[in-house]
């Protein structure tokens, strides 16, 4: 089984390395590493490029202008050739050198479509100190009514999902990746599989999260992500997801 992974970046010389390298010591060898730039000013390039011969043949990259982060995963799903795809941002990382191995034997073992795990969010200049844990949690018929969803970055998707129910709805500047997994696994019921274990960091301060203008707007695009679908949400749906979030504050992983 062959895995795309994705990271997409602009002016991204702070972090790219350390997301490079996660995907390079990855101990399953049939993985195809995609990178693609929205025309970086700074030295982004320079370090991708430099780690281009350390993947023998399986990295592909693409820089040029794009229309945002998600016109700029697109791209990457046209491009990859896996039989599954996962999307890791450039200031993210795998958490450990087996994590593809494991997600790989899900795949194989099981009928599945899709799968998740759990993300922690962690200080952005020290990849130690947890922030926020997201357990996901097994998913159960109509979650997302009660505000779930996995965390995207955990999510490995069959290219063939991608070919039969599309990409990510560039219409939404910060929420498409919410469209996309209420699509596929809530509308479209997708065979799904959570994989109990924490399998991606993620630096904190994403976009979405930033300010309160940006998430006022993020919870907008997240009730026109159903309104588009011709699903109807309960009327407290877009607001148990912020509410879901604050727990991510308080509860932290087992030792």
């Amino acid at each position: 089984m062959k895995i795309s992974i994705i990271t997409v970046c602009y002016n991204s010389e702070k972090y790219i390395r350390s997301a490079i390298e996660s995907v390079l010591n990855q101990t399953y060898s049939d993985i195809e590493y995609i990178v693609v730039d929205g025309l970086s000013k700074d030295s982004t390039m320079g370090v991708v490029k430099s780690y281009e011969p350390l993947f023998d043949g399986r990295m592909k990259w693409v820089s040029e202008k794009d229309s945002g982060i998600y016109d700029a995963m697109n791209k990457g799903i046209a491009i990859a050739t896996g039989d599954v795809v996962g999307i890791l941002n450039s200031d993210d990382i795998y958490t450990y050198s087996g994590v593809i191995e494991n997600v790989v034997r899900c795949f194989q073992k099981e009928n599945l479509d899709a799968l998740y795990s759990d993300l922690l969010y962690v200080s952005a200049n020290n990849t130690d100190k947890i922030v926020r844990y997201w357990k996901s949690g097994y998913y159960k018929k109509n979650a997302f009514l009660w505000g779930w969803m996995p965390p995207h970055p955990t999510l490995f998707v069959k290219k063939d999902v991608y070919k039969k129910y599309g990409c990510f709805n560039t219409k939404f500047a910060s929420a498409a990746d919410y469209e996309f997994m209420l699509r596929i696994i809530h509308k479209e019921q997708v065979s799904l599989v959570y994989l109990p274990e924490i399998s991606v960091k993620m630096r904190d301060g994403g976009e979405s999260n930033q300010n309160l203008k940006n998430r006022i707007r993020g919870n907008k695009e997240d009730y026109e992500a159903w309104k588009i679908n011709g699903l109807h949400p309960y009327w407290f749906t877009r607001y148990l997801k912020p509410m879901r979030k604050l727990l991510q504050y308080i509860q932290r992983p087992k030792k």
